[in-house]
């Protein structure tokens, strides 16, 4: 069913018919502070952010931090790794009252992972607040999730067809929230989210406060939030500044799909030495891939959509404590997910799409660590290479033989 987003919800800009003049870069009046003392923050949030290992604002924190806590809209975009999480967070929670037990943020997220990785940052960073966050999401026992809701919670995570259901059924109560953040914004307006975002956007209160966080941020994307958001504040990287410093990319050429096994076990020895993530553009190509692998006497672990939510679980949780070392993964893995110690990202099958390219090679190389990138080429890929390659200003070069210094 389409929904009308237009209805008389909250006065609406009128944008430019054509887009493509516009140019969205960071509005004016966005004042840079640059440290998390000058922000005027709760003593209790002040030092959860300090305990937590933080020390001084990311460029986008000291940006964005403010304008969220002044209740205005905001467009956030800035490199993966950048400590965009953190940046939402400390918003939700410098705003919310813990006094008062009911929900007063909804933040939206793509996947289970992230939307549980975002409740775990919450949680980190309110260590000293008292604060109440749950992860409402799919795959897991509705009952719990309805007790835990009933109980009262201050910010819920979650994904859109969970966290709708809970609202439809009432047992997630709407009538205290004051703010909705869309993290990988661009992913949650795309086609598959959309009816389910606008279908919960409904039963918000009136002036919601609205935040889209995203590392990629097309223009038909912008165009649209001009439905539910009043008055933005811009806070972008210009598109030639995404490609991430710290990661250095390479490629190589593998003339067949059939070479790319044996070029990964060539280089497998390199993938131990820290972590590593390859990702396929399918699930059943992970699946092969793994199988193959542990054929081969190679130890992978592997995760992807089909896979039932407790054993993406442990895979998250064996991965994250570095008892598996290289994972093989679908796009699932591409947004948000956050493991410090991941260096090398290979991808064995080159993405479908430029956004995602920067979202895959953004898990290595987390908050200005150095990272490495490899590109697995076949002959019919050069084309897509070279499109990404001019489409964010960057050089990817052929691998050296001495890819393992790198990381």
């Amino acid at each position: 069913m389409a929904v009308n987003m237009s209805v008389s919800r909250r006065p609406k800009q009128e944008l430019p018919d054509d887009l493509s003049t516009v140019e969205f870069e960071t509005s004016e009046d966005v004042e840079v502070i640059p440290s998390f003392d000058s922000l005027s923050l709760r003593e209790d949030l002040l030092r959860g952010i300090y305990s937590y290992g933080f020390e001084k604002p990311s460029a986008i924190q000291q940006r964005a931090i403010r304008p969220i806590i002044k209740g205005r809209d905001v467009i956030a975009q800035a490199q993966s790794g950048t400590g965009k999480t953190a940046t939402f967070a400390i918003g939700i929670l410098q705003t919310i009252d813990t006094q008062i037990r009911e929900t007063q943020v909804l933040v939206l997220s793509p996947t289970r992972e992230l939307a549980t990785q975002i409740q775990k940052v919450i949680l980190a960073l309110g260590d000293y607040m008292n604060v109440m966050c749950h992860a409402c999401i799919g795959g897991t026992n509705l009952g719990e999730d309805i007790r835990k809701l009933d109980f009262g919670q201050h910010v819920v995570s979650g994904t859109p067809g969970r966290v709708f259901d809970m609202i439809r059924r009432r047992n997630l109560r709407t009538r205290s929230i004051k703010m909705l953040v869309m993290d990988e914004a661009d992913e949650m307006l795309n086609k598959g989210f959309k009816e389910q975002i606008y279908d919960v956007y409904r039963y918000l209160p009136p002036y919601t406060q609205v935040c889209l966080i995203s590392a990629t941020l097309p223009h038909e994307i912008l165009e649209m939030t001009s439905k539910f958001m009043t008055d933005p504040i811009r806070i972008l990287v210009k598109r030639d500044e995404l490609t991430l410093e710290g990661i250095k990319q390479f490629f190589v050429a593998v003339e067949r799909e059939e070479w790319k096994f044996d070029t990964l076990c060539d280089l497998y020895d390199t993938l131990t030495i820290t972590q590593a993530v390859i990702f396929c553009n399918t699930k059943r190509k992970v699946d092969w891939l793994t199988e193959k692998m542990r054929e081969s006497n190679f130890t992978v672990s592997s995760m992807h959509g089909d896979m039932p939510q407790k054993e993406r679980d442990t895979i998250m949780k064996e991965f994250r404590s570095g008892q598996s070392r290289v994972l093989i993964t679908t796009d699932v893995w591409a947004r948000g997910i956050d493991v410090q110690q991941v260096s090398l990202v290979i991808n064995y099958d080159l993405p479908n799409n430029r956004e995602l390219y920067i979202h895959r090679i953004g898990r290595s190389g987390r908050f200005g660590r150095k990272g490495v990138a490899i590109n697995f080429v076949k002959n019919d890929d050069i084309r897509i290479l070279r499109d990404i390659e001019q489409y964010y200003s960057t050089q990817i070069d052929e691998m050296p033989m001495n890819v393992a210094d790198l990381i």
